[in-house]
This record gives structure tokens, C-alpha cells and sequence, in this order.
């Protein structure tokens, strides 16, 4: 029996098994599905971050309805759920925003905001893309009624003298 006191070692492997793996939008992405994916987990330790992408991706991730309170600053500005630092907190003092340690942070504060700026210059690029495209589209209909030019010369033609 596997409870047996000092019985560590197994015999046999894994009774039941999962044939998928499991799914968070399997029916369909809800809002707070959305969100939690696309979120970006900054300013925190390696660990934290593991916990939070745990969470998002088996659907136990649930985002704050109001701000909590900083437990440095002790002003109402944690806007992440699971957090207890706030952003400028947890960067001025390099601080782990989950868990308060003072350990190495993955994904700096910083570069997530440089990350957005890059994300909004590549949107504008593709729909930069989008309008010339449109353009070239319409400039390829006036290629249909090329032949129109000739057409205005033979009528000038056929009138006679001007």
C-alpha cells in the first residue's frame, strides 16, 4: 500500500492517466480567459511568475475587481491580482511584486512597457500595410479601364475635323 509509513518507492506507474491535456478555452474563450492570457507577469521572481502562468494556464487565475493595498507604500495601487507590492514599490525597491523577496526579477517593469510601444508600432505597421494595399487595390481598377483612352481618340477621330 502506497501509505505505508517509510514506503517510498512505487511498483506500478500512474493508475489513470488524461488522454488530452487540459484545455482553458476549450469551449470557447470567455473575457477573463482572454485576459489572463494575454497579461504579462513583470516585476516578479522566477518562482512567482511560474505560480501565475500555473494558474492562467489551468483556469484558476482570478484578476482583482479593485486595487489593493501596497503593503510598503500603504496606498491603494496593486492592480495585479496576487500581488502585495505595487509597481513603483516593487521597482524602486527591487522587490519580488508577489512575494516581497529581494530576488533576481525575470522580466524587469520597464521592459514590458517597451514591449507595448514595440506592439504598437508593429499594428501601425500592418495597418500601414492594410491602407497601401487598399490603394494598389484601387489603382489596379483603373488598369480595367485603360483601354477607355483609346476608345475617347477613335470617337475624336470619327467626328471629323475640330
Amino acid at each position: 500500500m502506497s501509505s505505508q509509513k517509510g514506503n517510498v518507492s512505487r511498483s506500478r506507474g500512474q493508475k489513470h492517466q488524461n488522454a488530452v491535456a487540459f484545455k482553458n478555452d476549450k469551449h470557447g474563450a470567455s473575457v477573463q480567459v482572454k485576459k489572463a492570457t494575454s497579461k504579462v507577469h513583470d516585476g516578479l521572481c522566477q518562482h512567482c511568475k511560474g505560480v501565475l502562468e500555473w494558474k492562467v494556464k489551468y483556469n484558476k487565475y482570478k484578476s482583482l475587481s479593485q486595487p489593493k493595498k501596497c503593503v510598503k507604500c500603504s496606498q491603494k495601487t496593486v492592480k495585479d491580482a496576487y500581488h502585495i507590492i505595487c509597481k513603483p514599490c516593487s521597482l524602486q525597491l527591487e522587490l519580488c511584486s508577489k512575494c516581497g523577496k529581494k530576488e533576481d526579477i525575470v522580466v524587469p517593469i520597464k521592459s514590458c512597457l517597451d514591449k507595448r510601444e514595440q506592439e504598437e508600432e508593429e499594428e501601425d505597421k500592418k495597418e500601414h500595410k492594410r491602407e497601401k494595399k487598399s490603394l494598389d487595390d484601387l489603382d489596379s481598377d483603373d488598369e480595367d479601364f485603360a483601354g477607355c483612352d483609346d476608345e475617347e481618340d477613335d470617337f475624336d477621330r470619327d467626328s471629323g475635323p475640330k
